[in-house]
């Protein structure tokens, strides 16, 4: 395509040209090339031999078609290579930990080195909102002191979106666990976080631990930051949507819709409490 800047993440135009070497055997293509057998053939591989799911898949063939329909307005291409092509995003269950179940977790003990790791971490992530990747290339100029206190200010390695959150006394007391801030050099990384891998699967023995049935992942730790930690203590979207650095608001609208859904669940088990003791008779 020779037009690599056109693609909004790093990681869709990874993708794309891993797809061109494998499929095509070529490290780019002209931008006329792109049809509508090669748009489907793409989102085939990145659902089979990527595994992603279909909302992913979806984002990432939607990065995709914002070059294509730049280059029908410009007369670079003359037909839609995504005509007929359906690329809506479907409603997910974005799966968190309530209060009573994070604070299992803190309190949980134990005599392996590695559950204590993948505890401190996990809560970590639940205190600041970071992703595995993100904690995974956490360095030491990415924390800030200003006269607002002492935040972590990052890139996120996803979709390159800025993130600024404050270090609360929980993820400081984790970071000052591991590391002496003041001896870290500028590039040096600061939580010596164990693999992807090897986080989900001893997340899985310390739900066990703590009586936890949810299918816990390290991703659930972000997703917990944003509704138990934030919304549901009454955070403004808005403050929450830039601490996750999420580009627009909308990515942050799909928290709110469960906090409004946990909050309707709570009002109606009130109404039928309050229906005995407090009706009316007309």
């Amino acid at each position: 395509m020779g037009r690599n800047g056109f693609f909004e993440t790093n990681a869709a135009k990874n993708h794309f040209s891993n797809f061109l070497k494998i499929k095509y055997k070529a490290s780019d293509v002209p931008i006329k090339s792109i049809d509508h057998y090669m748009v489907t053939e793409f989102g085939l591989y990145l659902k089979t031999e990527k595994g992603c799911s279909f909302n992913t898949t979806n984002k990432f063939l939607q990065n995709l078609k914002r070059i294509t329909y730049r280059c029908l307005r410009h007369g670079w291409i003359l037909r839609d290579p995504f005509a007929g092509i359906s690329l809506t995003i479907k409603e997910v269950d974005r799966p968190y930990l309530t209060e009573d179940e994070l604070k299992s977790i803190m309190e949980y003990t134990s005599s392996f080195d590695r559950i204590i790791r993948v505890r401190d971490f996990f809560v970590f992530s639940c205190f600041t909102g970071l992703a595995y990747a993100d904690v995974k290339k956490f360095r030491r100029c990415e924390i800030e002191r200003n006269e607002a206190g002492t935040w972590i200010k990052t890139k996120r390695q996803k979709t390159g979106g800025l993130a600024n959150v404050p270090l609360l006394g929980v993820p400081m007391q984790i970071i000052n666990k591991y590391v002496e801030l003041d001896l870290l050099e500028t590039d040096d990384f600061v939580l010596p976080i164990l693999s992807n891998q090897k986080m989900n699967a001893y997340l899985k023995e310390l739900a066990d631990f703590c009586g936890i049935t949810k299918n816990l992942s390290y991703h659930i730790a972000r997703h917990t930051f944003a509704t138990t930690l934030t919304m549901m203590n009454g955070v403004p979207i808005e403050s929450v949507s830039k601490m996750l650095g999420h580009k627009n608001i909308t990515s942050t609208q799909h928290y709110a819709r469960i906090v409004d859904k946990k909050v309707g669940e709570v009002m109606e088990r009130l109404s039928s409490k309050l229906g005995t003791r407090l009706a009316m008779s007309f």
